[in-house]
């Protein structure tokens, strides 16, 4: 039944197309042909038209249509044209003058098209772009495709070209017989991926070339050659979703000059699943097949890889983990045979608040064990570990604690133990077992003071001591995992600052601290932090450059300052009564609508018991610069003071407008290594927005008028 409204009036027709029909004026004429004209609209599920003028005829059941003309089928396609002719329910027709509009991103302009069955859209010498067209402007698109006949499939969401040539403004670059393209609905499907252009001093110059293929809804694989004159590579992405998890795999295959004989590549892969009942499955793998591979080809910069499979369960009072850690190094110094490289470790923690005692019970539970794979129980590198040494160790903490408040006084105590046990194998030196318990306990005093002035500012200064005791006469073990000690503002009221329990602070011990903190309406603030611990004796195993050494440790100074407009410097140091400084680190930020510039600048000291013979000095940068709505340009360096040279570089400007993205950077690493060695990479890329395969992100679009001119 067909409704036709014309003014208010409200005429009822049977035998009519299944729409709705709204104009200024309708004629029905003797020979059942109805004439809409003026502002006409009409309505059919959900596709919407509108048209100058509308003439329907029931004999053959077609739609003559003056433009212009616009269809919009609701789910993100829309037909502008001339003239048409269509079949009543708008699914069959021949239109001219006619343009076809994607996800309102990719438009295409034809002389001709045909709707055939409500799927297929037939363009006929048909012009492709995502670029924004102004009429009063004469130039042409940044990039077209020409093509003699385009198909769009609108149930599969894809394009057919034939004899497509791409034009970069009106010049022909490229020509493909046929070519099939995703349309801008479509989130995955088969086929090429943006190339991209690489130079490389170790590996030539060549080419990247994914294809994206689509195994199924919730799988996908991704191929990439990567072909030069010095390698012959195939990169492949594998990523997979589970009704409880996901898994993702990276990884390549290399044939090339740097090392002809072998067969070279890399996986990487990570993976998570709900176990049921908050416990979760976590695995993450790092296979390599040299120790240059990774930098040679750019695609990591960690110096040493790490395999873990953890099943845990985090719930508001509970924790519990469960782990195996295969670590392998990628250093020079450094042999794997001799390093701790299986790793298994259970740990579990809970808390409890009994109402007797009041306050917070806290037990901790750890069973941990490292195997090296050498057996030698000597030390034949001179670093002073047994070669071969493993060890298993169990610990068990328990504390209890609780707080309250004095007038404005806050008042912590702190009772407990930590019960540990030690089991050395292939060690010359200390094989055999040791266990110890370590009663311990603290009092901590903190009194917060907070002052308003009357233009709104807010500043807090909170003084703070703890007076610490941990019992035990320390275990009779080497020293295999405390081997780095830090001192900062996260651990000042701790009873040890050693990162394991193979290591405890003894003794008697004082914390003093006080923090500052200050809060500007006009949008600034600040803080502040220092600190120092006194003891009663001096410690074992605390190295030098950990500021802790000694009957008094050095000053702990950290801060930071934030301004509105972007502006943040933050900065932590230690530093003793001559003010010679252990360790230094700063960061300074600005940002703004156009300009994003970090630096930072990190000291530490030279110290042997960290395996650091000279002194680090490094300062790094990076930026990037908006340097229009369209072009970005960014920079990153890191400096190497001590060395006098710089470690890395790299400089990069992008192109990105509605249509394309047009990107070049060019990296320069200086290594000092015996398997990396220096190299340059020059990268271009070049990705035409508009269709599924275009790289994510947002971007700028250019308007019409004087500004596209």
């Amino acid at each position: 039944m067909l409704w036709v409204l014309c003014g208010g009036a409200v005429l009822a027709q049977t035998a009519a197309p299944p729409a709705v029909l709204v104009a200024d004026e309708i004629i029905v004429t003797p020979d059942r042909r109805l004439i809409a004209s003026g502002s006409v609209e009409a309505f059919q599920g959900q596709t919407r038209m509108t048209a100058q003028a509308i003439e329907y005829n029931a004999e053959t059941e077609t739609l003559t249509i003056t433009g212009p003309i616009t269809i919009d089928s609701g789910d993100g396609i829309v037909i502008l044209a001339s003239q048409a002719e269509l079949s009543r329910d708008l699914q069959n027709g021949l239109l001219t003058g006619a343009r076809l509009v994607l996800n309102e991103q990719l438009q295409l302009a034809a002389v001709q098209m045909n709707r055939v069955g409500g799927r297929y859209t037939q363009l006929y010498k048909t012009a492709a772009t995502s670029c924004r067209v102004c009429e009063d402007d004469p130039r042409p698109p940044l990039w077209q495709i020409r093509a003699k006949r385009v198909v769009h499939d609108e149930l599969e969401r894809q394009l057919y070209f034939d004899e497509a040539l791409l034009y970069w403004r009106n010049i022909p670059i490229f020509y493909l017989p046929r070519l099939r393209m995703p349309d801008p609905s479509l989130d995955r499907a088969n086929g090429f991926l943006f190339p991209e252009i690489r130079s490389s001093t170790l590996l030539g110059t060549g080419a990247k070339v994914p294809y994206f293929i689509k195994l199924g809804d919730h799988r996908d694989l991704t191929l990439t050659p990567y072909l030069s004159n010095k390698t012959k590579t195939l990169e492949f992405r594998y990523r997979q979703a589970f009704r409880r998890g996901r898994i993702a795999f990276e990884g390549a295959l290399s044939r090339d000059d740097l090392q002809p004989d072998d067969q070279r590549g890399y996986l990487f892969g990570v993976g998570e699943f709900d176990l049921g009942r908050d416990f979760r499955l976590q695995f993450d793998v790092e296979v390599i097949s040299d120790d240059a591979y990774l930098a040679d080809y750019g695609y990591s910069g960690k110096d040493r890889l790490d395999s873990e499979v953890r099943v845990s369960r985090a719930r508001r009072d509970e924790y519990i983990r469960l782990s195996y850690i295969n670590v392998k190094t990628l250093r020079d110094d450094e042999n794997d045979d001799f390093l701790p490289s299986d790793i298994v470790e259970a740990l579990y923690e809970r808390r409890f608040f009994p109402i007797a005692t009041g306050g917070e019970f806290r037990i901790a539970a750890t069973a941990r064990t490292h195997l090296r794979q050498s057996s030698n129980p000597g030390d034949t590198d001179g670093d002073g570990v047994a070669d071969g040494r493993d060890v298993t160790r169990l610990n068990l903490e328990a504390d209890w604690m609780r707080t309250g408040f004095v007038g404005g006084l806050q008042v912590t105590s702190q009772l407990g133990f930590a019960a540990d046990a030690f089991d050395i194998k292939e060690d010359a030196a200390f094989d055999g077992s040791d266990s110890e318990i370590s009663p311990r306990a603290s009092v901590t005093l903190r009194y917060p003071m907070v002052r308003r002035d009357a233009g709104g500012v807010t500043q807090v200064i909170e003084p703070m001591v703890q007076l610490a005791w941990v019992g035990g006469n320390g275990l009779d073990i080497p020293n295999d995992e405390s081997t780095f000690v830090e001192f900062d503002e996260g651990n000042l009221l701790t009873l040890s600052r050693f990162p394991a329990p193979d290591r405890r602070e003894r003794g008697w011990s004082a914390a003093i601290g006080a923090t500052w903190a200050r809060f500007d309406p006009d949008g600034w603030s600040a803080n502040l932090t220092i600190g120092q611990i006194l003891r009663e004796e001096a410690q074992v195993d605390i190295t030098r450059s950990s500021g802790l050494g000694g009957l008094q440790s050095d000053y702990l100074l950290a801060g930071q300052l934030k301004f509105d407009g972007g502006l943040a410097i933050t900065g932590r140091g230690l530093f003793d009564d001559q003010f010679d400084v252990a360790k230094a680190e700063f960061r300074g930020s600005w940002r703004n609508d156009r300009l994003d510039l970090g630096s930072s600048y990190v000291w530490l000291d030279e110290d042997i018991d960290e395996d650091r013979p000279d002194p680090i000095s490094e300062l790094s940068f990076d930026g990037s610069y908006k340097i229009d709505r369209f072009w970005t340009a960014d920079l990153d360096w890191r400096y190497d003071l001590t060395e006098g040279r710089a470690a890395t570089a790299r400089a990069g400007i992008a192109y990105s407008n509605e249509c394309v993205r047009v990107a070049a950077s060019v990296t320069r690493r200086f290594a000092d290594s015996t398997t990396v060695e220096p190299s340059t990479n020059l990268g271009f890329t070049v990705s035409l927005r508009g269709f599924a395969t275009e790289a994510g992100g947002q971007s700028q679009v250019r308007s019409c008028g004087k500004q596209a001119k």
